[in-house]
């Protein structure tokens, strides 16, 4: 069973047996115009980020994580790619820098401008990173990213990344996209045309390097329609990019009518389906998918329920191993999933998600059971519970899975929050904290202390796995 906050790199540091002060991160930032931003950082830990969440993976690819570090989220939308590329391209991503093979590597100086002039927007960064013994070397890495405002709502960019986290020589990212939107379709409504290609190169990589692709969205308030198609060379694998599957032609098309009926209690209905395609480069399918929702229905109060129906197909040209010991053989592969959702609205003092997905896969059944609680007695108290447990039933072998996640925020006052993590996977059979202690002390300094503590589940009993320490320390100087 694969659980991706192990194979994507964590942003939390993995926890030792020890404990540290953090006082050697030097953030700079300096405003150079009234549009133009410059922030320096050396030497830089991020004891006060977030750790990542634990996740199942049950798919043959990995799982996106989003960027939690601050230094990389400031003007994050600049360096953003494409239209509604969303997780299947990304060009520069910026986990890639700090972060490889679920180890922290040191990230010793960064240096990011970013800004307008007119209507052109631009950014870039680089970076320098330390070394790791029997990983990687001191990389030097970088991004560029141009974007020109034009025709009132659209735009037409580029972006360039150079360098590779693993030291691989020739490594260089290009890419342009063009994108029309326009609010004002047929009178009042929204309509975008987006197109993009890229290309990377690196020594010794081989197969189709590029990557491109068409959209046409119409996302408006009774009608959703989306159209798209993408091509991913087999060797279109950015150094610094995400990129989960490669070697495809993928083309997806979308329809939701969305009413708004104004009684009994429901605000607004949506009736949509979905069909998602993809093939190899020769054109044999690999993977479809069809999604119908008949029931979707947001009422007045806030709540929401669903029912959907999802027939897809799999065609494996090699084993999948989908748990510990279960293998599942090549070849063709055509079931039906269901989901049962409900929603609370978030307004309550008490909220929350139940979703219950069944039905078949591949060739035998899977049952996935999430829920999700939030309870916000004031406002200064928050307590959130998520859990997910998987069970299958396959010829090849049966398995099951649960992750646990519970979260509490106290804010004491305005300037003094606590925050606590707490997770559980069955797959490790580990228990994970991360507690986060912030002190503003004044408009222009914090103090952080993160505790992170694990132990492990050794059948019989609970042991001592790990603990640190962190206490961290920033202020901001202005003149």
């Amino acid at each position: 069973m694969a659980f991706a906050s192990a194979t994507e790199a964590s942003i939390a540091t993995k926890a030792v047996s020890a404990s540290s002060m953090a006082t050697s991160c030097i953030p700079i930032t300096e405003r150079l115009g009234s549009n133009l931003l410059a922030s320096l950082t050396l030497n830089t830990d991020f004891a006060e980020t977030d750790a990542d969440s634990r996740r199942t993976n049950l798919t043959r690819f990995p799982l996106f994580f989003p960027e939690k570090r601050s230094f990389f989220l400031e003007a994050k939308d600049i360096f953003e790619f494409g239209p509604n590329l969303g997780e299947e391209v990304v060009p520069f991503f910026s986990r890639r820098i700090g972060l490889l093979e679920g180890q922290v590597v040191p990230l010793r100086a960064g240096l990011k401008l970013n800004g307008r002039a007119g209507q052109s927007n631009f950014g870039a960064l680089v970076s320098r990173t330390g070394s790791v013994s029997g990983l990687t070397d001191g990389q030097l890495m970088g991004t560029a990213r141009f974007r020109q405002n034009v025709l009132g709502e659209s735009s037409v960019g580029a972006i360039a990344t150079w360098g590779d986290p693993r030291g691989r020589g020739g490594a260089r990212t290009i890419g342009a996209d063009a994108i029309y939107h326009t609010s004002r379709f047929r009178g009042d409504e929204n309509l975008t045309i987006g197109a993009w290609a890229a290309r990377v190169d690196r020594d010794s990589l081989t197969g189709n390097r590029e990557a491109y692709g068409l959209l046409v969205d119409y996302p408006n308030d009774l009608w959703d329609v989306v159209a798209s198609w993408k091509h991913i060379g087999s060797g279109f694998d950015p150094s610094l990019g995400f990129v989960p599957r490669r070697g495809i032609e993928r083309y997806r098309l979308g329809v939701s009518f969305r009413p708004r009926p104004h009684r009994w209690g429901i605000r607004q209905m949506f009736f949509g389906q979905s069909f998602s395609l993809v093939t190899g480069t020769e054109g044999r399918w690999e993977s479809y998918q069809i999604s119908l929702a008949p029931i979707n229905f947001e009422l007045e109060s806030g709540d929401r329920f669903e029912a959907n129906i999802s027939p897809q197909g799999e065609h494996l040209v090699e084993p999948f191993e989908v748990a510990d010991g279960v293998i599942i053989a090549p070849g063709s592969y055509h079931f039906s999933r269901y989901r049962l959702e409900t929603e609370f609205a978030a307004r309550r003092r008490i909220s929350g998600q139940l979703t219950w997905r069944f039905g078949g896969f591949y060739s035998g059944t899977l049952h996935q059971l999430e829920a999700e609680a939030a309870w916000k007695p004031s406002p200064q108290v928050s307590l959130e519970l998520d859990a997910e447990h998987d069970i299958g039933r396959l010829p090849e072998g049966n398995f099951s899975s649960s992750v646990i996640r519970a979260q509490a925020l106290l804010n004491f006052s305005t300037d003094l929050t606590l925050s606590s993590l707490i997770q559980y996977d069955t797959d490790s059979r580990s228990w994970g904290s991360n507690t986060r202690l912030r002190w503003s002390f004044s408009p222009l300094g914090d103090v952080f202390v993160v505790y992170n503590h694990n132990i492990r589940d050794l059948g019989d009993r609970l042991g001592f796995e790990s603990n640190q320490l962190l206490v961290k320390a920033q202020y901001t100087l202005r003149y």
